[in-house]
């Protein structure tokens, strides 16, 4: 266990009611049905240490809350994904079924059940679920069905609530919320996510935005006096800009739907890259003040893409915008070793020099 992350976690429950946390998720489809998931983490306390895990099949694990053990298994699946500061805690991920799954902070409201030694072999901590779900499960329709009966718990008290999104090649998505000790488990048509507050009312405030529309609003007549757009872009007026959950929640629905569907998978995830750049949040937006004692550039540490339906993983830092990829086709998930690889071997962008002769 990284001990540096113990005084993380012990900071979080202060940490969630200031800056530290603004995930946002979209979900894209291309004209062949080639169906994406994409998100951004961000986390503006401290470098978050993330790895690339490869997770072969019958993998042994035993999980653990902050009040007792939790449930032990063997993956049926193998799967890539990305973990913060423990290998087990990860927190994006793809398996060889084209099931993908994310967490993402739901900072003062969630709420779990109390822990219950009695039911410790249906208990799993808030952050190896999607580790257990990306391990187990072919589906979202076979994931609802074996999440139903879960508990999850926190694994470090008062380290804040966690939620989170399973979906499939199928086009199937759902968001998992465990609300005043219950799981509530929604679809999810749109494919969004961000933190607080819950899924259902970030749909509902969804409602006061009918008036947005791509594109330019045409002239109008006042009283004889013509207005019109004094650029482009005119649709957007009232679109939120600020860095809140419920504004981004908004942004990224509007994107999401008005977004094209391009012709291939590779297409579909360069522009889910291009929609989360408009998400990404400089240190400066987060801290009070122009200090910068963390030495961040961005709160946004990496962003990422899933290729459901052709089994890819591809992502970005804030330490290199190279996007990389990795083909979970390519390995053999029956033979391949369990792997823990750091996302950046170099932490500096990278700059290429143009030479003028």
């Amino acid at each position: 266990m990284n001990k540096y992350f113990c005084g993380v976690v012990a900071s979080c429950a202060i940490a969630f009611t200031q800056q530290a946390v603004a995930c946002t998720g979209i979900t894209l489809q291309s004209q062949n049905g080639d169906r994406v998931t994409a998100r951004s983490i961000e986390w503006g306390s401290s470098v978050l240490s993330t790895n690339l895990v490869v997770v072969p099949r019958g993998h042994a694990t035993q999980t653990q809350t902050a009040q007792g053990p939790s449930l032990s298994y063997k993956n049926t699946w193998g799967y890539v994904g990305l973990s913060i500061e423990d290998k087990n805690f990860v927190v994006e991920g793809l398996n060889e079924k084209g099931l993908s799954a994310g967490l993402f902070f739901f900072p003062g409201y969630g709420l779990y059940p109390d822990y219950d030694k009695k039911q410790q072999d249906k208990t799993i901590s808030d952050m190896e679920f999607v580790a257990w779900v990306l391990g187990n499960f072919d589906s979202v329709a076979n994931a609802r069905k074996g999440i139903s009966d879960i508990r999850l718990s926190e694994r470090y008290k008062g380290a804040g609530t966690v939620h989170y999104r399973i979906a499939d090649k199928s086009g199937a998505q759902i968001v998992v919320e465990i609300v005043n000790g219950e799981m509530k488990i929604f679809d999810n048509p749109l494919g969004v996510l961000t933190n607080s507050p819950g899924f259902d009312w970030q749909m509902t405030n969804l409602n006061n935005y009918i008036n947005l529309k791509a594109g330019t609003v045409a002239p109008v007549d006042w009283n004889g006096t013509a207005l019109r757009s004094p650029g482009i872009g005119s649709g957007l007026l009232g679109l939120p800009g600020d860095i809140t959950p419920p504004s981004r929640f908004v942004r990224a629905a509007f994107m999401v739907s008005t977004a094209p569907n391009l012709k291939s998978a590779d297409e579909t995830v360069l522009y889910s890259f291009k929609i989360l750049n408009a998400f990404e949040i400089p240190i400066g937006l987060e801290e009070e003040n122009k200090a910068n004692p963390i030495g961040l550039l961005s709160a946004t540490q990496w962003s990422s893409a899933t290729d459901m339906t052709n089994g890819v993983i591809y992502y970005k830092t804030m330490n290199n915008a190279r996007i990389r990829s990795v083909d979970l086709k390519t390995i053999n998930f029956g033979q391949v070793t369990y792997q823990s690889l750091p996302i950046d071997k170099v932490k500096s962008e990278p700059i290429e020099k143009v030479v003028i002769r």
